[in-house]
């Protein structure tokens, strides 16, 4: 079984109902390991060797989040910026982290619909997070589809309840290499690709 890190990171998790959500599907599975990078790190001082070492143990890496203003929220891009350093992420000599895989699960307000590069959101989805998957594929992971939740701050019971079963689908089929992701469109949802494949 592969190991999973899950980087958590939600400067409000007490208003979004759909990642604590998706939070509670991860929790109790054997080989995943969740971490809460605003817990963790409050006032922003990132401790990066403990970062890297993380890094170093897991073989796929996920950030979770909820994406504000078209990007991640500040903290992830400080520890972007601050782990990911040359030597370690990039440059020469390093090459603890290629070939590891790595996904976004991201959360958005909006509607699927106001992803599809349409006024007045004019970039659709896969140029929106393509910043953080040129960054990846620069540090040598293997990019997989992200993982998606539009409409946020509107889903039901029922639809969270969906979410939670698609989620943790996914963290166990990655997990247990179940998938044939090579198949799969690396700029498309993998909660699209695979929904049909859950029960």
């Amino acid at each position: 079984m592969a190991s999973i890190l899950i980087q958590f990171a939600h400067p409000a998790l007490q208003k979004s109902r759909v990642n604590s959500a998706l939070l509670e599907a991860a929790s109790g599975l054997d080989k995943v390991t969740v971490c809460d990078l605003y817990e963790l790190y409050p006032n922003f001082l990132i401790d990066v060797e403990l970062e890297q070492a993380k890094l170093s143990s897991h073989d796929i890496i996920i950030f979770q989040c909820p994406m504000y203003w078209y990007s991640v929220p500040a903290l992830v891009k400080e520890w972007f910026e601050l782990v990911l350093e040359r030597g370690f992420a990039y440059g020469e000599g390093a090459h603890l982290l290629t070939g590891k895989k790595v996904m976004l699960a991201a959360s958005f307000g909006g509607m699927e619909a106001d992803y599809l590069g349409d006024p007045p959101n004019v970039i659709p989805l896969d140029q929106l997070i393509s910043p953080i998957r040129q960054t990846m594929q620069f540090c040598k992971f293997n990019w997989l589809p992200p993982f998606v939740t539009f409409d946020a701050d509107r889903a039901d019971a029922s639809r969270m309840t969906s979410l939670d079963a698609v989620y943790r689908y996914i963290l166990v089929g990655l997990r247990d290499n179940a998938f044939g992701m090579d198949a799969l469109n690396p700029l498309v949802p993998i909660n699209h690709q695979l929904t049909l494949q859950v029960n």
